[in-house]
C-alpha cells in the first residue's frame, strides 16, 4: 500500500510505461535518505493541463515531463528558469505557492554526462549537433555555455535550424562560440563531438550525416538509448568513433531535477551502473 505521508513526484508523458524515471528516483531517494514516492502518469494527448492540475490536487510536489508535453509544460508554468525560456520547453516542474515553476535539465544532464561520464572536455572543441527539434533546443544552451570553439547545427528543415540559432546567438557571442548552421549533407569534417538529437534512429533510418563528419576517436552521442540508439551508434563505431547512448544523460538530467526538488544532488555513477545492468545495456 502506498504511504500517503510520502512526498509525491511523477513523470508525465504519453507514452510513459517505458520510462526509467521511477527506478532512477527511487535509487536517488534510497541513496540520499529522502522520503518520497514517484509514479508514472499517462496523460491524454489533449489533456496535459488537466492531468497536471489533477496531480497538483493530489499533493504532487514536482514532476518530470517527457514527450510530447515539454512545450506545453513551458506554457503552463507560472515562471520559467532562464534555460527553460531559452529552450522554449520545460522537462521539470516544481510546485510552489505561486504555481508551477519550469526548468529544463536536459542540457546540463548531457553536458555532465559528456564531461564527467565520457571524460570528453567540451571547452575549445568542435561540436556537430544534428536536429533542431525539442531535444536540440533543450541541450543547445548548456553546450554553448561549455565554451566549445565551434558548434554547427544541421537539420533536414533548414528554417528550424535558423530559428534555433537566431534565438541562441546572443549566448553564443557571450560565450565566445562560433555558432552556425550548415547543410545536413555537408556539415563539415572531423568534429570532436557529434550529437544526434533527431528521431531518425526510431524509424531505422540511415545516419543523416556523412561519415566525413567523424574522425577516429570522435565522441558520438545519441540522445536515445537501447534499440532506438543502436543504428546510429553502430554506424559511428564502424567509422572508428566512440559511441555513447543517452542513458547517462537521462540519469544526469534526473539528478538535476532531484536537486531542484529536494536540495541534494545524488551520486549518479552507481545509479547509472545499476540501470545499465537492469536494462542489459
Amino acid at each position: 500500500m502506498t504511504d500517503p505521508s510520502l512526498d509525491l513526484y511523477a513523470v508525465l508523458g504519453n507514452p510513459v510505461a517505458h520510462s526509467q524515471s521511477p527506478f532512477i528516483h527511487a535509487e536517488f531517494a534510497r541513496q540520499t535518505g529522502q522520503r518520497l514516492r514517484y509514479e508514472r502518469r499517462l496523460c491524454p494527448m489533449e489533456g496535459f493541463a488537466q492531468a497536471l492540475a489533477d496531480f497538483a490536487a493530489e499533493g504532487g510536489r514536482g514532476c518530470n515531463i517527457t514527450l510530447p508535453f515539454k512545450f506545453q509544460a513551458g506554457d503552463v508554468a507560472k515562471e520559467l528558469s532562464p534555460r527553460a525560456r531559452l529552450a522554449g520547453a520545460a522537462n521539470v516542474l516544481v510546485r510552489t505557492a505561486q504555481g508551477w515553476t519550469g526548468d529544463n535539465t536536459d542540457g546540463v544532464g548531457l553536458r555532465r554526462d559528456i564531461e564527467l561520464g565520457a571524460g570528453q572536455a567540451l571547452a575549445g572543441c568542435r561540436i556537430l549537433l544534428v536536429g533542431a527539434g525539442g531535444a536540440a533546443a533543450g541541450v543547445l544552451g548548456p553546450l554553448l555555455e561549455a565554451q566549445p570553439a565551434q558548434l554547427v547545427l544541421v537539420n533536414r528543415t533548414p528554417a528550424r535550424a535558423a530559428a534555433l540559432i537566431e534565438r541562441h546567438q546572443p549566448l553564443a557571442m557571450h560565450s565566445g562560440v562560433e555558432l552556425r548552421a550548415a547543410d545536413i549533407a555537408d556539415p563539415g569534417a572531423r568534429f570532436d563531438v557529434v550529437i544526434n538529437g533527431t528521431a531518425a534512429s526510431l524509424q531505422g533510418a540511415a545516419p543523416p550525416i556523412p561519415g566525413s563528419a567523424l574522425r577516429p576517436g570522435s565522441l558520438v552521442v545519441d540522445l536515445m538509448y537501447g534499440p532506438a540508439a543502436a543504428p546510429f551508434l553502430g554506424w559511428a563505431a564502424a567509422q572508428g568513433a566512440r559511441p555513447r547512448d543517452g542513458l547517462g544523460m537521462l540519469v544526469e538530467q534526473a539528478a538535476a531535477a532531484f536537486g531542484l526538488w529536494r536540495g541534494v544532488w545524488p551520486d549518479t555513477a552507481p545509479v547509472l551502473r545499476r540501470l545499465r545492468e537492469q536494462l542489459g545495456l
